[in-house]
């Protein structure tokens, strides 16, 4: 089937699930998941052909972001239940007036329609993509990387059933079959079809999406995080967020891709940074840190000299930028010339620093005292998550079911005239 038959199955689709009920939604949610866990001996068996398409293709922590496992799946349907226990945001009042002329006006909240997503080698992604879209009330026509695909199409048949259980179309839930870059511009230009675009991927999808798009787009962001050591930091605490940020799952966006050290903390810091992420893992048979440094790091410890990409690089690996920097400011510029607005951290115990940082770092997501791997739908309470919106209007950050919504003015009078 065309993409552009499936864009027309969508339009037709999301006309039913505007006026359904949460109740329907909710049991569609739940028949989704059931069906999603009954069927994961077929969607595990897709995704090892996946794997093995992809082996020697892909580095290895793609590799991961790739792989399906039953605990994987089980996540993800207990996404979707978490989902369906949410607020439904269709049809909520955000804003009520009452003019002095009796008229009523109420701001709506109600569905986008059709949200067309473009995503590369993340199967998650396809039912956390569907049961958002779903809840809030649109249709979803899902466009994957080739990488994927097998995996995503037996989620999406999944899927299909449990809507066509619960009695909605499933043809709400599409899956774009042809997967060259012809798709994705189609779905870009598919203007009176697709009612808002989101992009979920590398800097380069993102940058064609937003220079192509002659539909609405929320650009998700490539995350260039990073955290910022300051000289009052808890050197114990600093190591701990250090390493979850970078190696707790080094391929997502949130991972920290640069670490910025106060100068008078480096020396202390810097060498147990080293034995913790390097010496430590290689010695625990896990993948060591690759630490590029900047000169004045590279003059306390060992380390790849950093060239001048390596501050502007989402690595998705287990490579870690290192700054030495002299004060709170220099750290906010930096962040301010390099970062791409995703997550940013300050580890500190000078309430005075961390209110400056937070003020003065202009990202989705600015921490005091914690690691930047917290920037997540799952994790911020809107269960799963559309992506992280790094732009500033409509939706930033993690886009829950709120940010898949526009709103309308209903007008309520009783025969006025102006």
């Amino acid at each position: 089937m065309t993409t552009q038959e499936l864009l027309q199955k969508a339009k037709r689709a999301k006309t039913s699930l505007a006026t359904a009920s949460t109740a329907v939604k909710n049991a569609a949610l739940l028949a989704m998941a059931g069906a999603l866990e009954a069927d994961t001996s077929p969607i595990l068996a897709a995704n090892a052909m996946d794997m093995e398409a992809a082996w020697g293709h892909i580095s290895e922590v793609m590799l991961d972001r790739l792989a399906l496992s039953e605990q994987r799946l089980a996540g993800m349907a207990q996404g979707i239940r978490e989902v369906a226990a949410l607020p439904d945001p269709v049809g909520q009042v955000l804003r009520r007036v009452e003019r002095p002329n009796g008229l009523v006006i109420e701001k709506t909240a109600v569905p986008m329609g059709v949200i067309a997503i473009i995503y590369e080698s993340r199967p998650n992604v396809t039912s956390d993509a569907a049961v958002l879209a779903l809840k809030a009330g649109s249709a979803c026509v899902l466009r994957c990387g080739k990488e994927a695909h097998r995996s995503a199409a037996a989620i999406v048949a999944a899927l299909q059933k449990g809507l066509a259980s619960s009695g909605l179309s499933p043809d709400l839930v599409q899956l774009v079959e042809d997967t060259s870059r012809q798709s994705a511009n189609e779905l870009m230009t598919a203007s009176g079809l697709v009612d808002l675009l989101i992009p979920r991927g590398g800097a380069g999808l993102i940058r064609a999406c937003v220079e192509n798009a002659t539909v609405n787009v929320i650009e998700t962001g490539t995350g260039i995080c990073h955290v910022y050591v300051d000289e009052s930091a808890d050197l114990d605490m600093a190591l701990n967020i250090v390493e979850n940020a970078k190696t707790s799952r080094p391929s997502v966006c949130n991972a920290e891709e640069v670490l910025l050290v106060h100068r008078s903390a480096a020396a202390e810091l810097l060498p147990r940074l080293r034995r913790r992420l390097v010496e430590d893992r290689a010695a625990a048979g896990k993948v060591p840190v690759e630490l590029r440094l900047d000169s004045t790091a590279a003059a306390i410890i060992p380390g790849t000299p950093a060239g001048p990409a390596d501050f502007d690089t989402e690595f998705l690996d287990y490579i870690l930028a290192v700054k030495v920097v002299d004060s709170v400011d220099e750290a906010i510029a930096h962040i301010a010339a390099h970062s791409t607005g995703h997550s940013d951290a300050i580890l500190t115990r000078d309430s005075e620093a961390a209110k400056r940082f937070t003020a003065l770092v202009d990202s989705a997501a600015v921490y005091v005292n914690a690691s930047t791997r917290f920037t997540d739908g799952g994790e911020f309470g809107l269960g799963c998550e559309m992506g992280i919106s790094t732009q500033k209007l409509h939706a930033r950050g993690p886009m829950g079911l709120e940010e898949l919504c526009t709103y309308k003015y209903v007008i309520t009078g009783s025969g006025q005239i102006r």
